[in-house]
């Protein structure tokens, strides 16, 4: 089932996808799969188009700094699949598809007629992954979830910040991010069940689930007889000393761990004598008494800057980085040099910049060829290559099922 590339060796290539998706775990994931070479086509709303469009402040010549975070190699049909006639369109297009993304509450695409049972009679190998806040089922399979919520519902909050302060949400919406990585990863998988057996499936993720999935040792140890994990703070809940340390001029992140990197940091920072303290002499010593190693640690540091540290702890093979703000991180050579901020020509914003890909491939590389698009800016095309003639199209856009954008 041919979907159409500009890049007919990337890994995705005549893979088609329709996106559904809103707000970000959905588009997320479609965005990652577009990536590598899939042609997305994302289907929004004709009137205002998917809810990011709105979201914002930033805005960026008139679009939305969310919305084009999520939303590059993509094309736009603006259709209301509320319609009988768009959910008849819809229907044409997932006979032509690989792979179907949505992300509304479930039983809303059962609602309007487009939901996996009804879209697999027509197309036994599609792939149909639907993304929720709380699972496909469960005593909270209805409730809204929204990122934050989820933060705080699955745990991650609790064990970010510090103790006896507030629950620290994490500075980026981590649970539709990673959700939306899940996501693309089963159907990734999916697609290669079908390679064997020849049959699609529904693929089902949800915030909550990957949250709690994420949660890694600190699940572990509360699930086999341990403690319940308290906030870690900035230094590791496990290992000591490895953390954030100020310096003369800002803060450090510093691994000092094990039994080779702990008296090298001793001998680099001139205390030695922290070697033969009882406190310090194991990790389980270490960690036990962390925080007072840190205050040490840092009134050490105060001799010079962070730069200074940067450089001599990391040429005596003592992992240590700098707190780089996002912009001193985008602007540095390194992530520069691993091509992780790219420049692309807005349809109508003109030059914007986006992230890369992080994930790179020496043979069948993916690559950012399509900007976010303008709403309804495929329209016409997409339902032309579908069968529709010109003045089908031009009927459905006078009845507002569609959107036509010229740009």
């Amino acid at each position: 089932m041919a979907g159409e590339t500009t890049n007919g060796t990337m890994p995705l290539a005549g893979i088609r996808v329709l996106d559904l998706g809103r707000h970000l775990a959905g588009p997320t994931a479609a965005m990652w799969l577009g990536d590598l070479g899939a042609d997305v086509i994302k289907i929004e709303n004709p009137d205002k188009g998917e809810d990011a469009r709105a979201s914002g402040p930033p805005f960026y010549n008139g679009e939305s700094a969310f919305f084009l975070a999520a939303n590059r190699n993509k094309r736009s049909l603006a259709m209301d699949v509320k319609t009988p006639e768009g959910q008849e369109i819809f229907h044409t297009l997932a006979a032509q598809s690989d792979v179907v993304i949505e992300n509304f509450r479930p039983g809303v695409m059962e609602a309007l007629n487009i939901g996996y049972d009804r879209v697999a009679e027509q197309n036994p190998g599609i792939i149909y992954c639907s993304i929720s806040g709380f699972g496909a089922d469960g005593p909270f399979a209805d409730r809204p979830g929204l990122d934050q919520i989820i933060q705080g519902f699955s745990g991650l909050q609790s064990v970010t910040g510090f103790e006896g302060g507030e629950p620290v949400r994490v500075g980026v919406p981590i649970a539709d991010l990673l959700t939306g990585l899940f996501g693309a990863y089963g159907v990734l998988a999916a697609l290669q069940s079908r390679n064997v057996t020849g049959r699609g499936q529904r693929v089902n993720t949800s915030l909550l689930e990957s949250m709690v999935g994420m949660l890694g040792f600190q699940a572990t140890r509360y699930l086999n007889g341990g403690d319940v994990p308290p906030p870690a703070g900035n230094h590791h809940p496990i290992n000591a000393p490895y953390g954030v340390f100020r310096t003369q001029d800002g803060y450090v992140t510093i691994g000092a761990t094990g039994d080779k990197r702990w008296p090298k940091l001793c001998q680099v920072v001139g205390a030695p004598e922290w070697l033969e303290d009882e406190r310090f002499k194991t990790n389980g010593g270490r960690h036990a008494n962390r925080l007072e190693l840190a205050e040490m640690i840092s009134e050490k540091l105060q001799a010079k800057t962070s730069d200074e540290w940067v450089e001599i702890l990391n040429d005596n093979s003592i992992p240590c980085g700098p707190i780089y703000r996002v912009d001193q991180a985008l602007e540095h050579p390194q992530v520069r040099h691993r091509e992780m901020v790219v420049e692309l020509e807005h349809a109508t914003a003109g030059a914007i910049r986006l992230l890369g890909l992080p994930v790179k491939l020496s043979e069948t590389p993916g690559d950012v060829r399509l900007a976010p698009p303008v709403l309804g800016q495929h329209t016409a095309t997409i339902l032309r290559d579908a069968g529709l003639e010109d003045d089908a199209i031009a009927a459905l856009a006078e009845r507002g099922v569609i959107r036509v954008t010229d740009v």
